[in-house]
């Protein structure tokens, strides 16, 4: 199966979304992220099916079976998860301290790639544990 990669951004209302498969292709909503995730694929199934309809060439990998895998910038990231994160726990988890991390969130400042890289580390860390744990 191959991925599609999908650029996600917060908005003041909402989240948007781009992909460098579909030069100019944006989708946006003012909603929550799976709101987002539902018009992406309702949007590319459009896209696919009118660039069909009318003979215009569109990415084979629409063809075939694929997934989005979805591509956060960090100020975004930590918008996405700050229900389930409180700073101090992303400070445990990636050495960054919560002052920071709440610039990062806020858009106060941007972090260097190291530092978003130990993010997105940390995280994926967690979820490594998190899929080792059964009942």
């Amino acid at each position: 199966m191959e991925k599609v990669v999908i650029s996600v951004s917060r908005t003041e209302k909402g989240y948007s979304a781009s992909c460098e498969l579909l030069p100019g292709w944006v989708v946006a909503v003012t909603g929550d992220f799976d709101e987002l995730a539902e018009e992406i694929q309702e949007s590319v199934d459009f896209y696919v099916d009118c660039a069909k309809k009318d003979g215009e060439e569109y990415p084979s990998v629409f063809d075939g079976a694929y997934s989005f895998e979805y591509k956060f910038d960090v100020r975004s990231l930590l918008y996405f998860y700050q229900d389930v994160f409180s700073f101090a726990s992303l400070q445990h988890l990636t050495g960054i301290n919560q002052k920071q991390l709440s610039h990062y969130a806020a858009g106060r400042s941007k972090p260097r790639k190291e530092q978003a890289l130990k993010i997105v580390a940390g995280l994926h860390r967690l979820a490594g544990e998190l899929n080792r744990i059964t009942v």
